[in-house]
């Protein structure tokens, strides 16, 4: 039978085993990709917008190179406390159907948050390149095999593997030159290292002023701010490449702290401030929710495999 004497010492000892709430520490969002571009910039106002609602930092730390993969490899050794997660680009499903040796299982060793949105992709040259449509650039190449150099941000990446997908329908070879990230790729377009850049919107403002020529895009439909430059299937090219990405943290993460975080990103990802970001890039929200992720995960794990096999790639 309880006394008051144990009903007061139960009351004392509760605040001591009660938890601090989640979040009260800054946050660590690993970017698999270099300062200034695209994903950067995207994400950077995505989590100034979460750190808004989860009322801690969320502090963005660049791990660029490997196709986009060190991010994910970082969050293998971080404890799943939910103070480290990551973006989680489609190259990291893709890292052990392209390897003999696997880095990660990407279907067991993160904890899938939510997924938020796809970049627009473009085919660019220089603005005094003879190429001024995809049919010149591939008859150019067929004529000249494996002497067009094209950039990307790495092995493995939609990037790489879509140019691969054009020059296997084209019937033509060209040559990949992988770099970190766009300021690397776009500066070896410009100084002529590479005929061709592959990259995301960073390039947008650079087409506008008419500093590079965009030949195509690769989204569905055409972008508001280039009604004139066609798609790759209006250019005869049956492909559409977008790339979606979303939010993950390392295996075995609290499922509340887990809804917390995709409450939180969900919140941030519709915020107007972030909404002008994904508009400057020409990107659109694609929100789904970790049970939603989870099974888009499996099915990509599908795809990209068949799509491998067909190209016939393996990196090692």
């Amino acid at each position: 039978m309880l006394t008051r004497r144990n009903l007061a010492l139960t009351a004392l000892a509760l605040p001591a085993l009660a938890q601090p709430a989640y979040p009260n520490a800054p946050i660590r969002m690993l970017v698999p990709w270099g300062a200034g571009g695209t994903t950067d910039v995207q994400m950077r106002a995505l989590c100034q917008a979460a750190s808004a609602r989860l009322g801690q930092p969320v502090v963005v730390e660049n791990r660029a190179g490997a196709g986009g993969v060190l991010g994910a490899q970082a969050m293998l050794s971080a404890r799943p406390d939910g103070y480290t997660i990551g973006q989680m680009p489609i190259s990291v499903f893709r890292q052990p159907l392209l390897n003999s040796r696997a880095l990660f299982d990407p279907l067991t060793d993160f904890s899938y948050i939510i997924h938020i949105t796809g970049y627009l992709f473009g085919t660019i040259v220089r603005p005094d390149a003879p190429w001024r449509n995809m049919a010149e650039l591939i008859a150019h190449a067929r004529a000249n095999p494996g002497r067009l150099n094209y950039g990307t941000p790495g092995v493995g990446t939609s990037l790489h593997l879509t140019m691969e997908q054009i020059a296997s329908r084209a019937g033509i070879e060209w040559t990949h030159i992988p770099f970190r990230g766009f300021a690397e790729n776009i500066q070896a377009l410009l100084g002529g290292q590479i005929e061709i850049l592959a990259d995301s919107s960073a390039w947008a403002p650079m087409a506008l002023e008419g500093r590079v020529r965009v030949l195509a895009q690769w989204t569905e439909e055409r972008a508001k701010r280039f009604p004139d430059v066609p798609t790759l299937r209006q250019s005869g090219i049956d492909i559409v490449s977008a790339s979606p990405y979303g939010l993950a943290g390392p295996r075995g993460m609290d499922p509340g702290v887990v809804r917390v975080l995709h409450d939180a990103f969900h919140d941030a990802t519709m915020d107007p401030s972030h909404i002008a970001i994904l508009d400057r890039f020409d990107m659109a929200p694609m929100l789904k929710n970790t049970a939603d992720y989870v099974a888009f995960v499996r099915q990509t794990m599908i795809d990209e495999r068949a799509l491998i096999e067909r190209l016939g790639l393996r990196l090692s």
